[in-house]
């Protein structure tokens, strides 16, 4: 199995005001997109991003619902050579203060986009600029959550960060070059549970073969949730321990068109 993470999803209210934001601030261009009846998929990344580079889909529904952002997803990460000159470089086009680098320790910083989901800022010595590091989602039991990860798809821990109240976990395939972006898992140690909510989408996950990694997914006791054979056999999804959702791509390539015709 593969296992590099392909993009994560997240939800919009208004795509003409989020692929704004994401292509003025971020400088991301638009990859693909997918036109459906009720729906538009639009895939964005840095021009220069990696072949191993994760890409952000927004998905915006036609009919004109909003979203509740809930709490057991967190945040994206992107990736800056200087968090202080990234973070007033947005503050001057206007971008709303919400936690700045010395809030943060200086190390790391916090925007927003338009509908509210919440954009990390790290330094890295690597990858493009903007192109995501990692995404973070909240889970309730630290040992299940890393056995997850690592059994269903291989991956591997990538480092850890434990503190008095929480502790957070990374993984990522274990030949993932440092462009790839990790999952971020999140242990509160006070025990609560957390709401899903709509805001937020899923992860996609990129598999060899779609039919025979999910049949593999299923002997490691993966939940079925949507089979190839309910997806027109061009994707699959299953979920986490805590109900997040994971999509299971073959994905041939990752420069434009991504949806050949």
């Amino acid at each position: 199995m593969d296992g590099t993470l392909d993009h994560v999803m997240m939800r919009v209210s208004d795509l003409d005001d989020s692929l704004s934001w994401y292509q003025s601030h971020l400088g991301y261009e638009e990859k693909d997109r997918w036109e459906a009846d009720t729906f538009t998929n639009v895939y964005l990344g840095p021009e220069d991003m990696h072949e191993a580079g994760a890409m952000l889909e927004l998905t915006h529904n036609h009919d004109g619902r909003s979203y509740d952002m809930g709490d057991a997803w967190g945040h994206i990460a992107v990736r800056v050579e200087d968090v202080y000159d990234a973070y007033e470089e947005l503050m001057a086009a206007g971008v709303e203060d919400y936690r700045d680098p010395d809030s943060c320790g200086g190390s790391y910083a916090f925007v927003t986009d338009p509908d509210g989901h919440e954009v990390e800022i790290v330094e890295r010595d690597h990858g493009a600029r903007w192109s995501l590091d990692h995404t973070m989602i909240r889970v309730e039991d630290a040992d299940e959550a890393l056995g997850f990860w690592t059994r269903k798809f291989e991956h591997v821990p990538a480092g850890r960060w434990e503190s008095d109240t929480f502790a957070n976990y990374f993984t990522e395939p274990s030949d993932a070059p440092p462009e790839a972006m990790a999952v971020e898992l999140t242990y509160n140690y006070d025990g609560r549970s957390y709401d899903m909510g709509d805001a937020w989408g899923h992860l996609c996950v990129r598999v060899d073969d779609l039919h025979d990694d999910w049949e593999q997914l299923m002997v490691r006791e993966a939940a079925d949730y949507r089979d190839p054979a309910s997806c027109d056999d061009m994707y699959a999804f299953t979920t986490d321990q805590d109900g997040h959702e994971i999509e299971l791509l073959e994905r041939e390539r990752v420069a434009p068109p991504l949806f050949p015709e």
